[in-house]
């Protein structure tokens, strides 16, 4: 088997290495030449692959199984604009292509915070320009009948390199503290991904989120601590907030989350 992985960042390069691991050969893209040495010495075929310049993407990148689509909107530097472009770019090279199993990474911010818990069959109301341009895209496959993609919806991103004692360090006043969190780990990012290859669930949108959701203030203080760096003080209270949680992950997908409790 090959995959293919388009957008070797945090989360692309750690699954082409696992994957690899596992002894499939793994093409891995990215946007950076000095990168390549870093995926060629992980046992990743390097690819070049600059979806913003106008040249033609390399067909041989395309010669997979199962394409996995890594590459973030960028909306909040302001270039989600170019992103379903970008990613209609990747879709006509995958028709040229044999590829006809997808994977692609979005996120849970495609939920508003509504006061509700959510999963796979809610309605996406996204009200942020993130979860908007991320929507977009996954309509623009969902649309490819041509295509078994699966959509994985990612909670908010920690592991190596993504502390999150870290991310609230020190701060006073922060509101909403007794919103709860919805996030994953690294470790299940990866478990997650590798089970939907191994079980061959496709066609399917997948929420993608550990199933214990603690209040923000007792999530981060804890997280801080663990660090030794100074503790976060929230204020005490709900506002808007939303449980993400998955009718696929346990039924379809049989998968045991690696990090199920955040406090154990």
């Amino acid at each position: 088997m090959t995959i293919g992985i388009l957008g070797c960042g945090w989360y692309g390069l750690a699954l082409a290495k696992a994957l690899v691991a596992d002894g499939i050969t793994v093409k891995g893209s990215t946007t950076s030449p000095e990168k390549l040495t870093v995926l060629a010495d992980a046992g990743i075929i390097p690819f070049i692959i600059d979806l913003s310049a106008e040249t033609t993407l390399p067909p041989s990148f395309f010669d997979c199984d199962v394409l996995v689509i890594a590459i973030p909107p960028k909306a909040r530097s302001g270039a989600g604009a170019e992103y379903v472009p970008k990613l209609q770019r990747v879709i006509d090279a995958i028709h040229k292509s044999r590829v006809n199993k997808v994977i692609l990474i979005s996120s849970t911010g495609v939920y508003a915070d509504l006061n509700q818990e959510v999963n796979e069959l809610t309605p996406p109301q996204p009200n942020t320009a993130a979860g908007q341009v991320l929507f977009e895209a996954e309509e623009l496959f969902n649309q490819q009948t041509a295509l078994k993609t699966t959509i994985i919806r990612f909670g908010g991103l920690i592991g190596p390199g993504r502390d999150p004692g870290r991310f609230f360090a020190g701060k006073k006043d922060i509101p909403n503290g007794l919103a709860p969190v919805n996030l994953i780990h690294l470790d299940d990012c990866i478990g997650i991904s590798r089970a939907i290859i191994q079980q061959d669930v496709f066609g399917y949108t997948i929420n993608a989120c550990t199933p214990h959701h603690p209040p923000k203030l007792a999530f981060y203080m804890q997280a801080a601590d663990q660090a030794n760096l100074p503790l976060p003080e929230f204020l005490p209270e709900l506002k808007e907030w939303k449980i993400v949680s998955s009718e696929v992950v346990g039924k379809q997908l049989i998968y045991n989350y690696q990090i199920d409790n955040w406090q154990s």
